[in-house]
């Protein structure tokens, strides 16, 4: 059931232009004969142009919508200069409302550029259906789907345009939650490497769980790439990074490791480099960014450590990496453990926690109840010292000086961290990033 209208009236053809009250009042008439109680959302979206032109237009519009009292409460007009800002206006009211189903009428000559910016804004949790806007008149038409896969691409000039415009359009919106925060430890030595874990403060992410520093964009979640791009840009521009250099692990929960340089894997949680100007980064939302640097070799990883990932040993893996590629001595690397969900919080079922009680009896609290609570830190740094790092080259949530710590817990922290324990499905991401300065 379709759960908001969309009726856009940007860029109308010449032949349409002169009967915009008609064309407008027809639609809502339809809306508000054939819709079910309640009545969708509807949101009327045009150019906002020169101030006289804009009035005069809205007193034109005005009495068409007050007529329609049954959709008045439910119905906005969004003004806007460029098709990127109303759409992206509509797309937060609709998330306000957690609204995913959208039938959308237009000019037909609108619907591949319209394809095209949905494509961009929206993420599959949305569903978009297609109407005319001329040939809206029944029931049965508004009701009728059209494939969003139907009609001509676009060419690739113009795409390239709908693409740049939505770029400005999302470079001009402020930061939220505050300035962009980067945590660091001073046990890697910046001369030699650039290296941070983020915050969730100063992205432009919107949404109350993803806000505002999202950094990964899923099929699942309502945050669309180009948000998350130009989260990345916010922070590479912050650190001091080419987000064009820019590589994340493919998470997969297990060991694998991509050696940058060599074929990539088709998904790993540990990832190693010895290029200079690269960055490699890995996520985290309760499980560990992982970050390791060889100032000797000059060599550098990251590794997303969950609780699975933990038991299968990927930083290890990743510390085995750097040795055999690049002649590091594991005494000479350090590593960090970033912001995670901590002991006091997290926990697992029982047969997953004896696990982590074989690698070390401390790793779990309250061991004889159902679900134990799990210190995976604990695990990966005994698992890091069995394998030849030095203690003191190993840095997490057991550091004397708590101004010193990066390793705090996510779940805790609900204004600083992202966390799927405490969130659900609907997460944001942080990451931890290193690179060897040029």
């Amino acid at each position: 059931m379709v759960e908001a209208v969309l009726i856009d009236l940007f860029s109308l053809p010449a032949h349409l232009q002169g009967n915009i009250q008609g064309l407008l009042r027809n639609t809502l008439e339809t809306i508000e004969k054939c819709s079910s109680i309640p009545a969708p959302f509807i949101y009327v979206m045009y150019c906002q142009r020169q101030e006289s032109e804009r009035n005069s237009e809205e007193e034109a519009l005005l009495p068409n919508l007050r007529d329609f009292q049954s959709l008045k409460t439910r119905l906005e007009v969004v003004r806007s200069l460029t098709t990127a800002a109303a759409l992206y206006t509509i797309k937060q009211r609709l998330d306000e409302k957690d609204l995913s189903i959208i039938k959308v009428i237009l000019p037909a000559l609108r619907k591949d550029l319209m394809t095209v910016y949905i494509d961009h804004l929206f993420t599959a949790v949305y569903q978009f259906e297609f109407e005319g806007l001329q040939v809206t008149s029944d029931c049965e038409n508004l009701q009728r789907t059209d494939s969003r896969s139907e009609g001509q691409a676009l060419p690739l000039q113009d795409v390239a345009l709908i693409r740049s415009e939505i770029q400005m359009y999302l470079e001009s919106l402020p930061s939220l939650k505050g300035e962009l925060t980067i945590l660091r430890s001073s046990l890697i030595p910046d001369d030699i490497f650039l290296h941070g874990f983020t915050t969730r403060a100063g992205g432009i992410s919107y949404i109350p769980t993803l806000s505002s520093c999202n950094l990964f964009s899923s099929s699942k979640r309502r945050d669309p790439q180009v948000v998350v791009k130009e989260n990345l840009r916010r922070l590479a521009n912050a650190a001091g990074f080419n987000p064009e250099t820019f590589h994340r692990v493919k998470t997969d929960h297990a060991n694998a490791v991509c050696v940058m340089g060599k074929t990539e894997p088709d998904s790993y949680d540990g990832i190693v480099t010895n290029q200079k100007g690269v960055t490699i980064a890995a996520p985290g939302a309760d499980c560990i960014p992982v970050l390791f640097a060889d100032p000797v070799r000059k060599a550098c990883g990251a590794a997303h450590s969950g609780w699975k990932g933990t038991l299968l040993g990927v930083s290890m893996a990743t510390v085995n990496a750097m040795v055999s590629e690049y002649g590091c001595d594991v005494k000479d690397i350090r590593v960090v453990l970033g912001p995670s969900v901590g002991p006091c919080c997290y926990k697992l079922p029982h047969e997953s926690a004896k696990e982590f009680h074989r690698i070390g009896p401390k790793c779990v609290r309250q061991f004889d109840s159902a679900c134990p609570y799990i210190d995976i830190r604990r695990a990966t740094r005994i698992l890091l010292e069995s394998g030849g790092i030095l203690p003191e080259n190993i840095q997490d949530d057991s550091v004397t000086d708590q101004n010193q710590n990066v390793t705090l817990c996510t779940a805790c922290h609900p204004d600083k961290f992202y966390s799927h324990f405490r969130d659900g499905t609907n997460f944001g991401t942080q990451i931890g990033f290193i690179s060897i300065k040029d």
